[in-house]
């Protein structure tokens, strides 16, 4: 039976991927917490400092790395860059480090499309093979736990698997996804009607899970990088339209330019917001279906409609 340690099990995708592994009868789930007090399986580790816990990986086959400290909007931390960098880059190598000289076979990443950048044109999208430096702090620190992760495969043997994934939907789901199901369940008025020429990816929580489990086992993982998504791009006024069906409200998107949206953004100083809203951002995922042999097995309007359902049985209409 093979051992399975999964860090950040509490967190968004930890959390549906230890509940899903756990169903498995041929895998022992261990788990990450930060907690001093821990129940069977669970493996206390603050990855934000020195730790050493190479003691309880010796029987271990497959590391997931889920835990992270994630990106934010408007980060408040002095210095954003180290401390994203103690916890996604050092905190990530040690533990790899640890991993290899404890015998560990496989070794996945859950690291971010940051790596690649911010935006693409239309057409355009992301590869798993793009030569590319991030500039933000968070995308930089993946950026560094990759490569580190590279050299010590290289260096012990250990195979190592990158995952990418773009933004990540599910129930439960936070931030700027959360914001849009709250705004839409409204049913405000919202300028973004007229937003019909960008796309973007996207992949849904159930659709990540599937694909890291895949990855598990598959021969053809083993130092790979793959990227992820729901293979359906979408506009964000598209977007915007599904999760008004999904909550079963009426869309009232007005049709305004996104050219205005840009400029008075940028009046504004928050060119970010509007680049997210009106930019684009599309991965390739065809080296992941034709190495993997593997398609995102849940459709997005389905997934859509789980992640609205959720959000309706736990938030109250305003």
């Amino acid at each position: 039976m093979k051992k399975i340690f999964i860090t950040g099990a509490n967190g968004f995708v930890g959390r549906l991927l230890a509940s899903t592994m756990a169903l498995d009868n041929t895998a022992t789930i261990l788990r990450s917490t930060r907690s001093n007090t821990c129940n069977d399986g669970d493996i206390s580790v603050d990855f934000s400092k020195a730790f050493n816990i190479a003691n309880h990986l010796s029987e271990v086959d497959v590391i997931i790395h889920c835990a992270a400290r994630v990106h934010v909007m408007n980060d408040n931390a002095d210095d954003p860059l180290a401390a994203f960098r103690a916890v996604n880059t050092q905190g990530t190598l040690r533990l790899a480090q640890q991993a290899a000289e404890s015998g560990v076979k496989r070794f996945i990443f859950i690291s971010s499309i940051k790596v690649n950048g911010e935006s693409t044109e239309i057409g355009r999208p992301f590869t798993p093979h793009d030569n590319h430096i991030p500039v933000d702090p968070y995308g930089l620190s993946k950026y560094e736990a990759e490569a580190g992760l590279r050299e010590i495969a290289q260096q012990s043997g250990m195979e190592v698997v990158i995952i990418r994934p773009p933004l990540v939907y599910g129930p439960g789901v936070q931030g700027n996804f959360l914001s849009m199901l709250k705004w839409m369940n409204k049913g405000l008025p919202l300028p973004l009607g007229g937003i019909a020429d960008n796309k973007r990816s996207l992949v849904s929580l159930s659709n990540l899970v599937d694909l890291i489990i895949t990855c598990i086992k598959h021969p053809n993982a083993a130092n790979q990088t793959f990227l992820v998504s729901d293979d359906h791009d979408l506009s964000t006024t598209q977007l915007l339209a599904y999760i008004a069906q999904a909550l079963k409200v009426s869309k009232r998107l007005l049709p305004i330019p996104s050219s205005w949206l840009k400029l008075g953004a940028k009046l504004v100083n928050k060119p970010a917001i509007s680049e997210r809203l009106c930019g684009s951002l599309q991965v390739d995922i065809s080296h992941t279906k034709e190495l993997l042999n593997w398609a995102p097995p849940n459709s997005q309007e389905a997934s859509l409609r789980e992640t609205a359902n959720h959000f309706l049985a736990h938030h109250q209409k305003k």
